[in-house]
């Protein structure tokens, strides 16, 4: 098979090498150019700069790794050719566009898989086996934090120039720190109701959002609460769930999970099968996506899931600007 990826950032590199370890070396690039990364590695890679060019090569599946202002200048002209796409999050700053992007997927008849590697962590794999088999009774309220530096993310990169900082690329701590709207939904169910507030209240330089406190009420009752930043010195990426019978704990820099309960007092550290490393996240998806290609797996994480973090995002700002809580429910069945 042959696979286009759409940008050459540090996500799209990472894509580049996990699908050679994955076996597929017929590559094409999509390239603005732009990007402060060696380009030592893809010398035997034809690279184009135009989309049209780049879909003139036929790939099978397309990896959309691009700023998100411009994920769908590549997505739409690929679901139109029927290609299989990995989109990473989130889908667009525009969300009003979602539309022509599911349209182009019904005429193409091509698969979609959001980029939502969480989903893959094996941490939060256990965590949700062991809601399921009821290790801490029924699940009342979790907290999930993501707190990081944003100038240590890359650190051969002015800060202020990479997309998560621009808001003409589509940057700002919501979108870009977005997983967790997307894995508390595929650990708890849908959202019932949501508040909060996001902006910039750091010294750091940007035109963006750099932090979100989020509420939610999700439709089975259970509370929480989404914290993103982008000025915490000292990486914090974690999952805490109280339920009727204990507690859990996941973190994500060692995938290990935490399970206190009446039979475990005194709390067990549950660690991953193997040792934890980053890029496991990654490869996984890359192997599902392969597979989502070849038309051997539905996608596990669909083009509906994306629209719905995006829409969760925006009943945010919603929230914010209007001061009150949104009924997410009532609002998107009138949608």
């Amino acid at each position: 098979m042959r696979f286009l990826i759409a940008g050459f950032g540090s996500i799209g590199r990472r894509h580049l090498r996990n699908l050679r370890a994955c076996g597929q070396n017929d590559l094409v690039l999509l390239r603005s150019n732009h990007s402060t990364l060696p380009t030592d590695e893809i010398g035997d890679i034809p690279v184009e700069t135009e989309i049209n060019k780049a879909m003139a090569h036929h790939p099978d599946g397309v990896i959309i790794a691009n700023p998100t202002a411009f994920h769908l200048d590549v997505a739409i002209p690929a679901a139109k050719a029927g290609c299989s796409i990995l989109m990473e999050k989130p889908i667009t700053d525009q969300i009003e566009k979602i539309g022509e992007l599911e349209s182009a997927l019904k005429a193409g008849n091509g698969k979609l898989l959001m980029g939502f590697q969480f989903r893959f962590h094996p941490g939060l794999i256990k965590i949700k086996e062991l809601m399921q088999t009821g290790a801490i009774g029924r699940p009342l309220s979790f907290q999930a934090c993501w707190s990081e530096y944003l100038p240590d993310w890359h650190p051969w990169e002015d800060y202020r120039k990479s997309y998560s900082a621009r808001k003409d690329l589509g940057g700002g701590v919501a979108l870009t720190l977005c997983h967790p709207f997307d894995y508390v939904r595929w650990l708890f169910g849908e959202v019932d109701f949501i508040w909060g507030y996001n902006g910039k209240i750091s010294d750091l330089e940007l035109s963006v959002d750099d932090v979100a406190e989020v509420g939610v009420k999700m439709e089975n009752n259970l509370v929480g609460s989404i914290h993103l930043d982008y000025f915490r010195r000292f990486v914090r990426n974690d999952l805490e769930i109280t339920g009727t019978q204990g507690v859990l704990h996941w973190n994500n820099s060692d995938a290990c999970v935490t399970l206190q309960n009446a039979i475990y007092p005194e709390s067990v550290i549950i660690p991953p099968a193997e040792p934890f490393e980053r890029n496991q996240l990654f490869l996984e998806e890359m192997k599902h996506f392969i597979a989502v290609t070849k038309r051997e797996v539905e996608p596990s994480c669909t083009l509906q899931d994306g629209l719905i973090t995006e829409q969760l995002i925006n009943a945010v700002k919603r929230s914010w600007n209007e001061k009150r809580i949104i009924d997410f429910k009532k609002e998107q069945n009138l949608g």
